[in-house]
């Protein structure tokens, strides 16, 4: 099992991006306002579901590499911090200019719950950018010295925390769901706290990537 404190910094930074609007919540969004509070969460379902295939894909294929390159750990420790802080300073230089722009939601063909479920899926899994994510995300919470010759320490560890990323969307994209276009209305007139989200999100993701360096080299 990872440590607790990597779980912790994993939630929050998960957490912090969600809250933050982006493709995945205005996907979730389209659907609700479409065809209603059961395709919003239809979608959420399936976005979760495809996050969830893609982590552990993704765990298992870096586990097996950490396996056969000992340093590759410190390397994407380095890397994962850094793409961290560079998401964490993206999000807050954009904060004002993604604030003052109209959150527009997608025309949508009606489908059913299961159909809007498997495209979720589909719609997570073949995004290049999700794969990115996860391949630099996860390495920085990685504890080496829980590894073994078998490789399973780090297998373990990339499996917990990659199923935590996309669980901790869960709670925003169903609260999207939910509302569905009053959450529209409400993020168009609160351009304010839209702009205030993305510069706590960002601040927390630049603290918890300087943290996990100075863990590094101190610890």
């Amino acid at each position: 099992m990872p440590p607790v404190d990597s779980i912790l910094a994993v939630i929050v930074a998960g957490l912090a991006l969600s809250v933050t609007p982006g493709p995945s919540m205005l996907y979730v969004l389209s659907r609700s306002v479409a065809q209603g509070r059961a395709a919003g969460l239809a979608s959420a379902i399936g976005l979760c579901l495809g996050g969830m295939l893609l982590a552990i894909a993704t765990a298992l294929g870096l586990a097996a590499l950490f396996s056969v390159f000992e340093g590759l750990v410190v390397i994407l420790r380095l890397a994962g911090s850094a793409y961290l802080a560079w998401l964490g300073i993206g999000m807050i230089l954009e904060a004002r200019s993604s604030a003052r722009q109209d959150l527009r939601v997608q025309s949508v063909t009606d489908r059913s719950f299961l159909d809007i479920v498997r495209q979720g899926i589909w719609v997570e899994l073949l995004n290049p950018k999700t794969v990115l994510f996860f391949a630099l995300f996860l390495p920085p919470f990685i504890d080496p010295t829980l590894a073994d010759p078998s490789g399973q320490g780090i297998r373990t560890q990339m499996f917990v925390l990659g199923i935590l990323v996309p669980l901790t969307a869960i709670p925003s994209d169903l609260v999207v769901a939910w509302m569905g276009g009053k959450m529209s209305r409400i993020l168009d007139r609160r351009r304010t706290l839209r702009e205030v989200v993305a510069w706590i999100g960002g601040g927390v993701l630049i603290a918890i990537a300087i943290n996990l360096q100075f863990e590094w080299l101190f610890v």
